[in-house]
């Protein structure tokens, strides 16, 4: 505990520390120099130091220096590097041999195979590689249709867009660059619908500059809009400055900026009650429509900075942190959230991130984890309620639960069973899947809820934790996969809930977390992370507040 209390912010916030990444550097130093080379020569110099000295000894890089090597994280870099003259000749040998040969279209192929019908991130890093020279096909690169952002938001998700809810800056700047740059019989057409799709990014976009508070999207958005002679524009000088403002002192970027907004939240459920912070929480609500995603106000997002966007998890983490920090007395900022969580609801029962009805691809739909974690928020409040919000809530309440027990049947019937969650993930497994982290979660929070119909949803899962269990008394993200701490801490709070059940599990699982604090590496990072597309990172306050979390849900049961 005195180690959290250390990691608090004069802000009375926790902002944690996400790890530095190989993808957020390269792209952001590749933006920095087609913006301009000269006025960020110096970002551009130690950005590029930065990549050379984590490179590993066959010319790959992971996406966090935790994390083992990938294709996206190398082949971003070597673009990045090749773009200044000084792309490593065994990065290129690891890119032929991920790929297959060392032609573009095979380069092609193996991006968009990688990432398959989301189009969210495959088709920016083709473009980059456009940009770079590094291929010349721009035909091949799949097209960005810009013009479809110029219609309504409510309208989006009925458009089949090809990207997820968050990327639609992507889907301008990248659309209108493609335009430029391939030209075609409806270019005189299409370019009547720039002006308005500019002005769309430019509401879009956040104070400071940063689309998402993320490097990754705000580079890909500005070093197309540069290449489409955009340079000088209002956006495209933003964009920079974010990412000139939010460099590290190596000269690396990290995913994001921070998730202050999530972290606190997670240290708020393991606090005794406080006033300050409790009005720390109320403060970080959304006030207004939010222009990213037309969200209606009350929500929460990640961080407290300008580019987070309020979504379904952070809201109910933030709901579930008040109900802790002010002893279950409610105000106009809970009930403005469990509104908020209810116009977020998909017609199917279940909770999606961002956007209601964006189901087509798999970073929009309803998630067992996310849904739970609602459970939770509106259980925990609902004996508060009266009237029409009590009924509202009941009924959203009984929705999801509806949802959370078809998901179960569905596990049955596969071979890893357990819930999967959608923002987390192991590197380490086959699949890069995490059922233990989402079941889990899943579990802890519906039994949580002290509702009997969430608890029997939950008991129905508890057998996948005691069958994933490792050898050495840990868990990873599945089976099998190599334990750690975060997994472990995660399922043993989950089965503190059983009290006098599974014993011999959880001795073992203290066990494990016993040796790692012996040998001191319970605090080591580890990236479990999964941000936009496959993208990983580590958070050095998750160890401790998952733990924290455990020993809580365990002393509690015990009391």
């Amino acid at each position: 505990m005195e180690r959290l209390m250390r990691s608090r912010s004069e802000d009375g916030m926790w902002r944690g520390h996400l790890s530095s990444s190989a993808i957020s550097t390269s792209v952001s130093v590749f933006a920095l120099q087609r913006i301009n080379a000269e006025q960020y020569e110096r970002q551009i110099k130690d950005g590029v130091r930065w990549l050379h000295e984590t490179m590993r000894h066959d010319g790959s890089w992971g996406d966090s220096v935790e994390s083992p090597s990938n294709m996206t994280a190398t082949l971003l870099t070597y673009v990045s590097l090749y773009a200044v003259g000084q792309a490593p000749v065994q990065a290129r040998a690891y890119l032929n041999e991920k790929f297959g040969g060392d032609s573009q279209e095979a380069l092609i192929k193996g991006v968009l195979d990688y990432y398959g019908k989301d189009l969210t991130f495959s088709v920016p890093i083709l473009m980059m590689c456009a940009l770079a020279g590094v291929i010349d096909s721009w035909k091949k690169i799949p097209p960005f249709p810009f013009e479809l952002a110029t219609l309504p938001q409510s309208l989006f998700r009925y458009l089949n867009l090809p990207v997820v809810s968050y990327a639609i800056p992507a889907l301008i700047a990248i659309g209108i660059c493609q335009m430029k740059k391939k030209g075609g019989l409806l270019t005189p057409l299409r370019k009547a619908f720039i002006p308005k799709a500019m002005r769309v990014l430019v509401k879009m976009q956040p104070q400071d500059g940063g689309f998402l508070e993320a490097a990754p999207l705000t580079a890909f958005v500005s070093m197309c809009l540069a290449e489409a002679d955009f340079r000088e524009h209002e956006v495209t000088q933003k964009c920079a400055q974010f990412l000139v403002d939010t460099v590290r002192e190596d000269g690396s970027w990290p995913i994001d900026t921070n998730l202050a907004g999530w972290v606190t939240s997670l240290t708020g459920k393991v606090l005794p009650a406080d006033t300050y912070l409790a009005d720390i929480i109320k403060h970080n609500a959304t006030k207004e429509i939010h222009p990213f995603t037309a969200a209606a106000p009350g929500g929460w997002g990640w961080s407290d900075l300008s580019g987070s966007v309020p979504d379904g998890d952070d809201t109910s983490g933030a709901l579930v942190a008040l109900y802790h920090q002010t002893e279950g007395i409610c105000c106009s900022e809970v009930e403005n959230g469990l509104k908020w969580l209810m116009w977020l609801q998909n017609n199917d029962g279940g909770m999606p991130t961002f956007c209601k009805g964006w189901g087509k691809l798999p970073f929009d739909r309803s998630s067992p984890d996310i849904t739970a974690h609602a459970i939770l928020a509106m259980g925990l409040w609902l004996p508060k309620l009266q009237g029409k919000m009590h009924k509202g809530v009941r009924h959203s309440l009984q929705r999801m639960l509806r949802w959370m027990n078809q998901t179960v049947e569905c596990t049955k019937q596969s071979e890893s069973a357990g819930w999967v969650p959608l923002w987390f993930g192991d590197q380490d497994a086959p699949d890069e899947k995490a059922p233990v982290y989402g079941t889990a979660t899943a579990i802890d929070y519906l039994m949580s809820t002290h509702l009997e119909e969430a608890m029997n949803v939950a008991r129905q899962q508890v057998d996948f934790l005691i069958r994933t269990q490792n050898e050495d008394g840990g868990w990873g993200g599945n089976k099998g996969v190599r334990s750690k701490v975060t997994y472990t801490s995660r399922a043993l709070g989950a089965l503190a809930h059983f009290q006098g059940q599974y014993g011999e599990a959880k001795a073992r699982g203290w066990a494990y977390l016993y040796q790692r604090f012996q040998n001191g590496t319970l605090y080591e990072r580890e990236p479990i992370g999964l941000y936009f597309s496959r993208l990983w990172y580590s958070e050095e306050l998750y160890n401790i507040t998952f733990l924290l979390n455990a020993i809580k849900v365990e002393k509690g049961k015990e009391s």
